[in-house]
C-alpha cells in the first residue's frame, strides 16, 4: 500500500480536494468544486457592500463533491490507487467565518425558517458589517483588558468572530437567540465529517480561537464573562455554549463517521485532522520552519512565521497576533495580511474594464514593459480596507497621478505595486519587532501565474522571492496534517518535521531585486508611506503637496 492523505481547501469562491501520496507529496488527484449559490459563492446585499456570506448547504455539496471527485482523478492517474490507500483527511478554510448552529450543531441556514436570511448563513471572514462593533470591542479592551487586546496586534478587526457575532445579536437578534451556539467554519466542517452532532463536543483550532477570538491558554482561553457583560450580558451567557480549550495541528478533530465513509467511499475510523484557516495550513504545505515567512497570495493575502517557543515573544501592533500553537505545533504563529490582493485585480479587470480573465494576461503584458515608475501613478491597496497594519476596514482605495493619457495598463500595474508597498509595511513592522525572515515563500495562483507581479514584489521589498512546489499549498498543508495524525504504522509520518520535508518543497524559479529598480521603488515607496500615514490616521498633520509632483518627476526620468 502507498498511503495517501486528502486536503480539503474551503477558499472564497470554491472548495478543493487533493489526493497527496504522503512519502513523496505527489498528488495523485484534484478537484475544484465551485460555489453554486451567489456572485461566485458569495451571498451578497445590494443595500450593503459591507455585507459578505456564504451558505453551509454549498459547503456541504462542496465537501462532498470535491473529496468524491479528487479520489476519481487519483483512480484515472494512478491505477495502483485505491480509496482504501486514505489514512486521514485534513481541512482548511477562510476566516473568521463564524456559522450559527443549533444545538445539533446544525447551521441554521439549513432550516427552513432561517434558509432566505441572510443573518443565519455562514459569516464569510470579507464580511465588514461589524466595523462598529469591532472599534468597540478594540475601545472596550484597550481600557480593561490590554494584556488581552496586545495579543493581536492591540487592535481587533471586524474580520473577526466577537465582532461579527455582536453585530448579529445587534441587528439580527432573531437570529442570535436561535444560535446555541457559533461555529468556526474550520472547525464545522472536520465536526461534520466525523459526525459530532454537539456544539460543545467540537474541537476547536488554536489557529481560528487564538487569532480571531481572543483565545489564550495562558489568560483562561476565551475573554472572561465580565469583559464580554460589559460588550453586552448575552455575550456572556453565550461563552458557556462556545468551547474551554483549543487545539493545535498535533491533535485530531476526531475519526471519520461510518456516514461520511459510506459517502466518499472511504474506511470508517480514519482520522480527521484538526481544523487550520486556509493559510496557516498552506504555510505548513509551503515548508514554513523559523526564518521562513509564506505569503498566500489570493482574493487576499497572509503573511505567516513562526519563531521557537523557548525564545521572549514581542508584542507587534497592527498585526493579527502570535499564538502559541498556531500554525506548526510547539511553536508561536505569527499572522499578519492585506484585506485584499487579487481581489483588487479582478475589481479592475471585470468591475471597471468589464473584461473577462482573459484581460488580465492582455494587460499584463502591456504592464510588463513599463518601468518603474513610469506611469507616474500611486495608489493604496485597501479597496477592502485595510487588514495590517493600520487594521482599519473603513480605509478605501485611492490612486493618485493620472492624467489625460493614462491606460488602464498603466493603473493595473500601480494596483500591483500598490499590494506590494502594502506588504512592505508588513515586513518592515515584523522587522521592527525582531521577526527576521532569511527566505521568503509566496503560494498561491497569482504567484504561479504572474511572473510580473512577483517581480514587483522582489524589487519593492528588496527580498528574494519563491514560489511553493504545489499549486493547492493550503490542501497540501491540510494533508500534511491528516499524514501526521495518522503517523508512521498507517503509512505516515511522525512529525510535521519530517512530513514537511518528504511532501513539501519549492519551484525551481527565483525572483531577485533588481537593485536599480529598488532605487526607484524606494523613493516611491516613501510617498506610498506619507499618503498611507496621512489618509491612515498616522500622522495627521501630513503636507502631500508634493506627491503628485514628485510622481511626475521620477516619471519624467523615463522621457
Amino acid at each position: 500500500m502507498s498511503a495517501c492523505t486528502i486536503g480539503v481547501d474551503f477558499g472564497t469562491n470554491s472548495v478543493r480536494a487533493i489526493v497527496v501520496r504522503c512519502k513523496d507529496g505527489e498528488e495523485l488527484g484534484t478537484c475544484v468544486f465551485n460555489y453554486p449559490s451567489g456572485r461566485d459563492g458569495i451571498l451578497l446585499d445590494s443595500r450593503d457592500a459591507n455585507l459578505a456570506r456564504q451558505s453551509p448547504a454549498d459547503h456541504l455539496v462542496g465537501l462532498e463533491e470535491s473529496i468524491r471527485g479528487a479520489l476519481s482523478a487519483a483512480q484515472k492517474n494512478d491505477p495502483e490507487f485505491q480509496n482504501s490507500d486514505v489514512i486521514g483527511i485534513g481541512v482548511d478554510t477562510t476566516g473568521s467565518s463564524p456559522i450559527p448552529v443549533d444545538r445539533n450543531n446544525t447551521p441554521l441556514a439549513l432550516l427552513p425558517e432561517f434558509r432566505d436570511n441572510l443573518n443565519a448563513q455562514c459569516w464569510l471572514w470579507k464580511d465588514h458589517t461589524s466595523w462598529a462593533e469591532a472599534e468597540e470591542i478594540t475601545a472596550r479592551a484597550r481600557e480593561q483588558r490590554p494584556h488581552w487586546i496586545a495579543r493581536c496586534g492591540n487592535t481587533y478587526s471586524s474580520e473577526w468572530f466577537w465582532s461579527k457575532i455582536l453585530h448579529c445579536l445587534r441587528v439580527a437578534p432573531e437570529v442570535f437567540q436561535a444560535a446555541y451556539s457559533w461555529v468556526e467554519l474550520s472547525d464545522w466542517i472536520p465536526a461534520v465529517l466525523c459526525g459530532i452532532r454537539d456544539p460543545l463536543q467540537v474541537r476547536r483550532g488554536i489557529c481560528a480561537a487564538g487569532h480571531k477570538a481572543l483565545y489564550c491558554h495562558d489568560l483562561g482561553g476565551l475573554p472572561d464573562k465580565e469583559f464580554l457583560s460589559m460588550l453586552h450580558p448575552a455575550l456572556a451567557e453565550l461563552r458557556d455554549r462556545l468551547y474551554q480549550t483549543a487545539f493545535d495541528a498535533s491533535q485530531a478533530a476526531g475519526f471519520l463517521c461510518d456516514e461520511w465513509a459510506q459517502k466518499l467511499q472511504l474506511k470508517a475510523g480514519i482520522p480527521v485532522a484538526i481544523g487550520e484557516l486556509d493559510v496557516h495550513y498552506g504555510a505548513i504545505g509551503s515548508g514554513i520552519r523559523e526564518g521562513v515567512l509564506v505569503k498566500v497570495l489570493g482574493t487576499s493575502t497572509c503573511d505567516c512565521a513562526v519563531l521557537p517557543a523557548d525564545r521572549p515573544i514581542p508584542e507587534i501592533p497592527g498585526i493579527c497576533g502570535i499564538v502559541y500553537g498556531a500554525i506548526l505545533p510547539g511553536f508561536y504563529g505569527v499572522e499578519a495580511g492585506q484585506s485584499a490582493v487579487g481581489d483588487i485585480f479582478r475589481w479592475w479587470v471585470e468591475c471597471v474594464c468589464e473584461g473577462d480573465s482573459s484581460l488580465h494576461a492582455q494587460l499584463t503584458a502591456q504592464a510588463e514593459k513599463l518601468a518603474p515608475g513610469q506611469s507616474g501613478l500611486l495608489a493604496l491597496d485597501w479597496n477592502n480596507g485595510n487588514r495590517n497594519i493600520l487594521v482599519d476596514q473603513r480605509l478605501t482605495g485611492l490612486l493618485m497621478g493620472q492624467t489625460l493619457h493614462t491606460t488602464r495598463a498603466e493603473i493595473y500595474r500601480a494596483l500591483i505595486e500598490a499590494t506590494a508597498f502594502g506588504a512592505r509595511t508588513i515586513l518592515e513592522r515584523l522587522r521592527q519587532f525582531g521577526v527576521h525572515t532569511h527566505t521568503i515563500v509566496c503560494a498561491g495562483g497569482i504567484a504561479e501565474k504572474n511572473p510580473m507581479l512577483m517581480q514587483i514584489y522582489a524589487d519593492v521589498t528588496n527580498n528574494e522571492m519563491r514560489i511553493a512546489r504545489s499549486s493547492q499549498a493550503c490542501a497540501l498543508g491540510a494533508a500534511v496534517g491528516a499524514s501526521v495524525l495518522a503517523g508512521p504504522a498507517a503509512g505516515g509520518h511522525p512529525d510535521f518535521a519530517t512530513a514537511q520535508s518528504a511532501m513539501t518543497g519549492l519551484k525551481p524559479v527565483t525572483y531577485r531585486p533588481n537593485p536599480e529598480a529598488h532605487a526607484i521603488y524606494n523613493e516611491i515607496y516613501e510617498l506610498y508611506l506619507a499618503v498611507h500615514d496621512a489618509f491612515g490616521g498616522v500622522n495627521r498633520s501630513a503636507d502631500l503637496s508634493n506627491v503628485m509632483k514628485k510622481l511626475l518627476e521620477i516619471k519624467d526620468r523615463h522621457k
